[in-house]
């Protein structure tokens, strides 16, 4: 495995310590004037200490995994003859993209294997709070819509993906990048069956069945935090998303989380 992984720079993802804690999830329409129904109620939500991710996980980091295991690569990488072997040819860190749900489950089954860590997806309340805080602002960076944070369709239409650390300046409060911009991020959480509305509403519950890992597959996974194909209204901390776990588009990727406890 050393020999491997030798012509990479380090591919373990930078992982950040969220402390134990309650915070704010969901929205409030009194505070926020483009919060949806789904993401309705705002409550306390309590969760013990874990880690995320500070970037989603780049191409170069997803190229190690893909060497180790022959998993198949992104469907894009193909069509530009790259091999699966190495990443994208000055795109090793942008994010990884064209993944399903099982894709990025895969990924951090062998990322658990290979370091004997907990590596896993995070739920959507994980998710949440890293990217918000806990006293539940709006934007990572505060209350205040500031289009230069972020990688989303504003004055001039973005277009495609960025490297993942292009918007410091859009850190959360623990100091995880893109939270809000540039890619859809998978979670563990369950959706529902139907595009709208959601079967598994607010309250957030870990314990109503929304964590089941072996669902099956017509049930729809949450993914969290805005792509560059969206606008503002959209470009929050709790907005919520759904997609088959079996999809994968150039707008979707994903972070790991590591449990600590």
């Amino acid at each position: 495995m050393k020999r491997l992984l030798a012509p990479y720079y380090k591919f373990e993802p930078e992982m950040i310590h969220i402390p134990a804690g309650e915070f704010l999830m969901g929205s409030d329409p009194v505070q926020d004037p483009h919060a949806r129904e789904e993401e309705q109620p705002q409550h306390p939500v309590y969760l013990p200490d874990y880690a995320m991710a500070k970037t989603a996980v780049t191409n170069a980091q997803y190229a190690v995994f893909l060497c180790a295991t022959h998993h198949a690569p992104p469907q894009h990488w193909r069509w530009l003859r790259w091999s699966h072997r190495w990443a994208p040819p000055r795109r090793r860190h942008y994010p990884a993209v064209y993944v399903t749900w099982y894709d990025a489950r895969a990924y951090c089954q062998w990322l658990r294997e290979i370091t004997g860590k907990l590596y896993r997806l995070p739920t959507e309340a994980e998710w949440e709070k890293a990217a918000r805080g806990a006293e539940g602002q709006i934007y990572p960076w505060g209350n205040a819509w500031d289009a230069n944070r972020c990688n989303i369709q504003g004055e001039a239409e973005a277009k495609d993906t960025r490297p993942v650390h292009a918007h410091p300046q859009g850190a959360s409060p623990y100091g995880l990048l893109d939270m809000v911009g540039n890619i859809w991020e998978w979670t563990s959480s369950l959706w529902g069956i139907e595009l709208d509305p959601p079967t598994y509403t607010y309250p957030y519950d870990p314990l109503d069945g929304r964590e089941n890992p072996i669902a099956n597959h017509y049930i729809r996974r949450v993914l969290r935090g805005v792509s560059f194909y969206n606008r503002c209204p959209m470009a929050r901390c709790a907005a919520r998303y759904r997609y088959s776990p079996r999809n994968r588009f150039d707008s979707v990727g994903f972070r790991v989380a590591l449990s600590l406890v």
